[in-house]
This record gives C-alpha cells, sequence and structure tokens, in this order.
C-alpha cells in the first residue's frame, strides 16, 4: 500500500522512544525509514521486556516501536562508518537523531558539519532538556522531565505525593513535535531547496503540557495546586465515585451544569449564586464536590451515565486497559494491526488518509538486518 509519504528517505539515529516514534510515524506514512544501530545490541529498546515477541529476545515495545523501518548497523565511533552514514545522506530527506547530548558533534555528526555537507537535508535533533541553556548537555528520561517540568507537581491529590503518569508522554508528544516540525520544513524545502536544523526536547515538551498552569502562574505571581483528577478552572470536572465504579463526569460550561444539577435532582443549583456561573462553581469548590459525590454515590454508575447522557452530559465510565480494549469502540476504530510474519499485535497510528489508516508491511528488523542491502545500493 503506497502512502502519503512515498519517496521520502528518513535516517533515524538513535534509541528508546522519542526518536524511534517519530521514525515510525514517517515510515507508518510511507517514508522509507532507515534506522542506524550500534553494533553491541542496537537499540537498548530491543531488550525493554517483558514481553517479548516470537524470538523470545526482542521486545513487544521495540516491535512496536520499528515497525517499516530498516536496519543497518554502524559504529559512528569509526571514521569509516561516519563517512558511510554521509553517503546515506547524499540521498536521504530527513536525518533524526536522539543521542545523548553531545555525542552527535564529539563524532562529526552535529548538525552544523551534516548540513554543510547536506544542505538539503531536513536535521532533526531531540534533546532532553533543549540545545541551549546550563542543562543542555544534560540526558534525560521522561519521568525525569515529569518531575523537573512541573507537571509531576500538578498531578494528584493535594494530600497525596506528586504523582508520575503512566504513560510515557513527554517522549511522545517530543516524538510529534519533531514530525510536526520535519514535514513543516521539508515544505519550506519546497519552496526554498534547502533543508534546515529542527530542534525540539522532553523539557520544552513537558513545560508545554503545562502552558495553562505557567500562564497562570505568570499572570498572578500564585503557585497552581494539584486538585486529584479535578480541572483548576472547571467544576465539575473529575472522577467520583458512585455506588459500585467510579465515573469521569465533566459539565464543561453553565449550561451543561445546569443539565447536570437536574439530573443530580438539584435543578436549583443552576440558579444558586454560589453554584450558577463557572467562575462561581470554582470559588465553591470544596462545597460543591462533596455535594455532588454525596449524591453520585447513591446510585451505580450505570444509572448515572444513562441519566447524564440522555440529557447530553459527557461522562464516561473509567475504564482499566482490559476494559478499553474490549469496547466495542476500540473494535470500531480498527486501530489493532497483526504485523507481518511475526503477528505481534500492535496499535497503528491515530490517523486515517481518505478513511484508510497506515498499515505495517513489515516488522521490526532484527539487528543489521539490512545493512548489505542499504549500504550496497549506496556504493
Amino acid at each position: 500500500m503506497s502512502g502519503p509519504l512515498d519517496g521520502l528517505v528518513v535516517i533515524e539515529v538513535g534509541q528508546a522512544l522519542a526518536g524511534p516514534l517519530a521514525g515510525v510515524i514517517l515510515a507508518d506514512m510511507g517514508a522509507e525509514v532507515i534506522k542506524i544501530e550500534k553494533p553491541d545490541g542496537g537499540d537498548d529498546a530491543r531488550l525493554w521486556g517483558p514481553p517479548f515477541g516470537p524470538d523470545g529476545e526482542t521486545s513487544l515495545y521495540f516491535h512496536s516501536q520499528n515497525r517499516n523501518k530498516k536496519s543497518v548497523v554502524l559504529d559512528l565511533k569509526s571514521p569509516a562508518d561516519v563517512e558511510r552514514l554521509h553517503r546515506l545522506c547524499e540521498t536521504a530527506d530527513v536525518l533524526i537523531q536522539n543521542l545523548r547530548p553531545g555525542v552527535v558533534d564529539e563524532i562529526g555528526i552535529g548538525p552544523e558539519a551534516m548540513l554543510e555537507r547536506h544542505p538539503r537535508l531536513v536535521y532533526c535533533s531531540i534533546w532532553a532538556f533543549g540545545y541551549q541553556g546550563p542543562m543542555r548537555l544534560k540526558p534525560g528520561f521522561d519521568p525525569l522531565l515529569q518531575a523537573y517540568g512541573g507537571m509531576m507537581s500538578m498531578t494528584g491529590r493535594p494530600e497525596d505525593p506528586p504523582t508520575f503518569c503512566g504513560a510515557s508522554i513527554n517522549d511522545k508528544a517530543t516524538g510529534l513535535f519533531c514530525t510536526i516540525g520535519a514535514l513543516a520544513a521539508l515544505r519550506q524545502r519546497d519552496r526554498t531547496g534547502r533543508g534546515c536544523l529542527v530542534d525540539t526536547s522532553l523539557f520544552e515538551t513537558a513545560t508545554f503540557w503545562v502552558e495553562g498552569q505557567i500562564n497562570q502562574h505568570l499572570a498572578t505571581g500564585e503557585v497552581p495546586k494539584r486538585h486529584g483528577t479535578g480541572a483548576a478552572v472547571i467544576v465539575p470536572y473529575q472522577v467520583f465515585e458512585t455506588s459500585d465504579r467510579p465515573l469521569c463526569l465533566a459539565a464543561g460550561n453553565d449550561r451543561l451544569w445546569a443539565r447536570c444539577a437536574a439530573v443530580l435532582g438539584h435543578p436549583e443549583w443552576a440558579e444558586d449564586p454560589r453554584f450558577a456561573r463557572g467562575r462561581h462553581r470554582v470559588q465553591h469548590r470544596a462545597v460543591l464536590v462533596p455535594l455532588i459525590a454525596e449524591i453520585l454515590r447513591t446510585r451505580p454508575r450505570a444509572h448515572w451515565i444513562a441519566a447524564l447522557e440522555a440529557v447530553g452530559v459527557p461522562c464516561a465510565p473509567v475504564n482499566d486497559i482490559g476494559e478499553v480494549a474490549a469496547t466495542e469502540q476500540f473494535a470500531a476504530v480498527e486501530m489493532v494491526q497483526s504485523l507481518p510474519e511475526t503477528g505481534v499485535k500492535v496499535l497503528g497510528l491515530p490517523i486515517s488518509f481518505d478513511r484508510r489508516r497506515p498499515w505495517s508491511e513489515r516488522p521490526a528488523p532484527t539487528l543489521g538486518e539490512h545493512t548489505a542491502e542499504v549500504l550496497g545500493r549506496k556504493g
């Protein structure tokens, strides 16, 4: 199946998640992605298990983030292999790298050197803390940036310690921003004939996630507080317990609040001066939330979902991962795909073209599987 990026050649020099995620997005959309791996074991993520794939050695994590790619082994500490990388870049469109900060300059493949020799190349660097500042050369992983970037301080209940988000949201969003930057730079190259340098970092992504809270702090000088599952500026907009299972309720404006209040048996709350307007509900959160919680605990979740949905108030069950995977909606969007040859099941991209989702044409490569093929055709 052809994709919208057919003909694009991408060199991926990196490992773990942010760089490989950017690579797999481009690969799924049709680009030829050549993954450069070190000789001694390749991408560290190959060992990030269990679970492992059918070979018992390659992690499911690696299969997911490296499908549709080709693996070429190069020792970038070797001048000869650095020169081989240069030859690959002569016909490449994009290079993505997320090596430890400073390494690319040490081995001679930093952006200045590469763009001088390959002026049409779009060179994408993924940093931990950014390309400038006192922490520019520090390494970083997702939880460190959740902590340092303020996100962890915003997550959890006020009485609990700061809480880590279970998903690698900084890694994944940084990979997305890298992809957006690469595609925008390619569009610019269409006009100018020249590539450019695209920089992004986990730290910038982490601060982007708490943009609203930082803006609030800059405007008021106040440090935002944790609200558990609640939102700082909307009430009710959080998880509540029912008589059996938790429910997420999101009455996001005054109209929805009036309908919600009626379902809760207190239509007068929509006119109560403490609760009528959004800003008033936020000010009186400590009064209103316990009142709502007390009512919702009187009946099971299914009752409240039916009643709230009947009047158009957004709500949802709090599903665990198994429950999500068992829903009809999950089946309907058809995101699960089986990788060719291995049969490993992974999620595809959350995007479709002409109502067709990009599909994997090859499994994740074995280490160095395509070295001879790729280097051979490059002379």
